[in-house]
């Protein structure tokens, strides 16, 4: 259950009915806010690790309500005022505290608690931050007219259980998308740790269990075309107090919103106080969108430490749907015979 809140049904309940009530964190007021020591005047220095780069080491969120990309009611504004920023999140928590009892996660409010208050990464109206209308750029006809991978819950009518391969890869605890890269909020358990050596960097997401090794020890090529990974293949290297980390070798399956391995993804990490990554992303992938998009999300240190999300070892939900899948079969063979 990672962070999740795992003491009695009671206690939980209660524990959620005080993150409800409690003021609406705001994470990151703006891009240009400054930590609280430096409100103060006292320059923060970024701790170094003991081969004397920037250390991100530490257990961190990017838990969030900010959209993703700026709902079509708020265009052309940037910013929410404090005021507005607490609202919306109090919305997305009133939403989650007041789902119907019939409805089948009816207790989400309940698991997915965490033992810290989740708000608005900043007071941004998107996590998009380039187009400046914080919206995913258009795709490109070929993009438009290409199949979509299968989505949990997109057509409820395509219900295939043929065999695993026709479930998502969600389904099939091979990745949930949002470990990246690049990195994503998740529904829940978004959290990572980062745990540093000389000459690497390892990024490790709790859903569903990732670890990325990223090398940082001086100019690398990156793989052979023909060598295609899940998280692609990451190089990174250090501008001042930020870690640079770009990644190809994208391989066919895993279709961030329908890419193409052609995509490249170019992260940056950068330790902005004690509690506080600065992490940005930028997507580009001729074949699916018209002009590259970046991505603002700050990430906040937790409490570790982060258990291994066991996604094989408890999945009980795919062998189920194949499962009902064959009895489905049985009931539609023994109707066509009777007919």
């Amino acid at each position: 259950m990672g962070q999740h809140l795992i003491s009695s049904r009671g206690a939980v309940m209660a524990a959620v009915a005080a993150v409800a009530l409690a003021s609406i964190p705001l994470l990151a007021q703006s891009p240009s806010a400054k930590p609280a020591s430096a409100a103060k005047g006292k320059a923060w220095t970024a701790p170094k690790t003991a081969d004397g780069v920037p250390d991100l080491t530490g257990n961190w969120t990017n838990a969030t309500y900010t959209p993703l990309e700026r709902p079509a009611n708020l265009a052309g504004k940037e910013f929410f005022t404090p005021e507005e920023a607490a609202a919306f999140a109090k919305s997305r928590i009133d939403q989650l505290n007041n789902q119907a009892p019939d409805n089948i996660h009816y207790d989400d409010a309940i698991w997915q608690g965490e033992n810290y208050k989740k708000g608005l990464s900043s007071l941004r109206t998107s996590l998009v931050i380039d187009p400046p209308d914080g919206r995913i750029p258009a795709q490109t006809d070929a993009a438009r007219n290409r199949p979509a991978p299968p989505v949990p819950g997109r057509d409820p009518t395509d219900r295939r259980a043929d065999s695993y391969e026709n479930r998502t890869l969600a389904e099939r605890c091979i990745t949930w998308g949002n470990d990246g890269p690049p990195m994503m909020p998740v529904g829940y358990n978004a959290n990572l740790d980062i745990v540093q050596g000389p000459g690497y960097v390892i990024v490790r997401n709790e859903m569903i269990h990732s670890a990325r090794v990223i090398p940082t020890d001086g100019p690398r090529p990156h793989l052979g075309e023909r060598i295609r990974n899940w998280s692609g293949d990451s190089r990174g290297h250090w501008e001042g107090n930020t870690l640079v980390v770009d990644t190809t070798n994208f391989n066919s399956k895993i279709r961030f919103r329908n890419s193409t391995p052609a995509m490249r993804v170019t992260e940056r990490f950068t330790r902005t106080d004690a509690d506080t990554i600065n992490y940005t992303f930028t997507v580009d992938d001729p074949q699916t969108w018209t002009r590259p998009w970046t991505v603002e999300l700050p990430m906040q240190k937790v409490t570790g430490p982060i258990y291994e999300y066991a996604c094989h070892e408890g999945n009980y939900g795919l062998p189920n749907i194949l499962r009902a899948q064959r009895v489905e079969d049985q009931k539609n063979a023994r109707s066509t015979t009777t007919d």
